[in-house]
């Protein structure tokens, strides 16, 4: 069973991480975060000691940082170490977890499902010499185990087999998925999220059957506990509502229709991303008033350069930033985008019958960057959000119409 930590940011799931790790003096745990400045907060703060995984000499042998993983497993240490180190784990990793008997704390949720460059030909070459075969109704390839000392130029087709979930989807693409035998190695799993129905994470659980339940974290006194279910949060949100300025005005009128500042829209609308950046350039200078300290915005990888301006050009975060404070005196905002799920993706779960729910995935999207500024400390932030479609799924967010 894994245990989702669903719960609002600022609201103390890595401080009762850290607490509950501190308190137990039976097992030994995995804390994997994003950020490497998280990282070093779990080795300050904790009373055990945690390593990281590092390239360093061994015995004469230069060790690389998924091997020096695998060394501080088979020694039982205490780790702590990033998403991208974690997301390279295999079967060796899952067999030393398991030996171990390890506890996970995943801090926020992972990219475990990503289209993989493949080509067609290779596969049919692969079905033709029997070395994989391919489940009709799920598209799931697996290697033919009578094949598996066989060395080929294929190899890596069948690391991807042995090692994850690699899929066929519409014939001529390929979905890769994180092992899901590496989550089912732990003795326990904590999920630290927010909104998790909305991520990726989630679909991916659904798609491997994997059970999951809800938890929350309340303080009580000078501890933090755990409770089962799904917290309540009208009451910070109608505190929200009085820190919050979302901007009302003529600089908007670009954001009117449903997929405006989609993707999409950004690459067909191309006369357009001067008008955005005019815009975006007008609410920092002339409506908020904005000195280049007090700003964060975003918009789509590759596009930066022609949304950035005078003034705001070194204040880009990316839109899908997570669990750091680095920019909490942030106060003026933009987010010029309209997310939605990435269509690939969102097509294969629906081709494995998991349905996916695109304006949750947008509203977690929105509230996590948000989140990055001074509101995460209770102050005033005023926020540029030129979507239509963004403002309202915010709007109804703050009047608890989203949970």
């Amino acid at each position: 069973m894994i245990k989702i930590v669903d719960s609002i940011m600022g609201s103390g799931k890595t401080s009762m991480s850290i607490q509950m790790m501190n308190d137990d003096d039976e097992h030994s745990y995995i804390y994997i975060t994003p950020y490497l400045e998280e990282v070093q907060r779990v080795k300050k703060e904790t009373k055990k000691t945690f390593y990281e995984p590092k390239v360093h000499m061994n015995d004469g042998q230069l060790l690389f940082k998924q091997d020096a993983f695998h060394e501080l497993l088979r020694q039982n240490k205490n780790i702590v170490s990033t998403h991208s180190l974690f997301s390279r784990s295999n079967e060796e990793t899952m067999e030393l977890i398991y030996s171990n008997n390890y506890i996970l704390i995943l801090d926020e949720v992972m990219d475990v499902v990503e289209q993989v460059d493949m080509k067609e030909h290779d596969l049919e070459s692969l079905i033709k010499l029997d070395f994989v075969k391919v489940d009709k109704d799920t598209g799931l390839i697996t290697w033919n185990e009578d094949m598996e000392d066989k060395s080929t130029q294929y190899d890596y087709v069948k690391d991807l087999c042995r090692n994850s979930g690699l899929y066929m989807y519409k014939d001529n693409m390929f979905m890769w998925t994180f092992p899901v035998k590496v989550f089912q190695a732990f003795k326990e799993v904590y999920n630290l999220t927010y909104l998790f129905d909305a991520q990726i994470q989630k679909y991916y659980y659904d798609l491997n059957n994997m059970e999951y339940e809800y938890y929350y974290v309340i303080k009580d006194k000078d501890k933090f506990k755990l409770q089962l279910g799904k917290p309540n949060n009208k009451e910070i949100k109608d505190k929200l509502k009085q820190l919050i300025d979302v901007y009302e005005g003529k600089l908007n009128k670009i954001g009117d229709s449903e997929y405006s500042l989609s993707k999409s829209w950004y690459s067909k609308r191309k006369e357009s991303l001067a008008v955005l950046k005019n815009n975006t350039e007008n609410y920092f200078k002339n409506i908020v008033k904005a000195k280049s300290g007090d700003i964060i915005w975003t918009t789509f990888k590759g596009y930066k350069n022609k949304i950035k301006g005078r003034g705001y050009s070194r204040s880009f975060i990316s839109m899908n930033i997570r669990a750091t404070n680095q920019y909490k005196d942030r106060s003026c905002l933009a987010y010029t985008v309209n997310r939605y799920i990435n269509p690939v993706i969102k097509g294969f779960f629906h081709s494995q019958k998991v349905d996916v729910d695109e304006d949750m995935f947008a509203i977690s999207e929105l509230i996590q960057w948000i989140w990055r500024s001074k509101v995460r400390d209770d102050g005033n932030i005023n926020i540029y959000i030129p979507s239509f479609r963004m403002r309202k799924l915010f709007y109804d967010w703050l009047d608890d119409n989203i949970n």
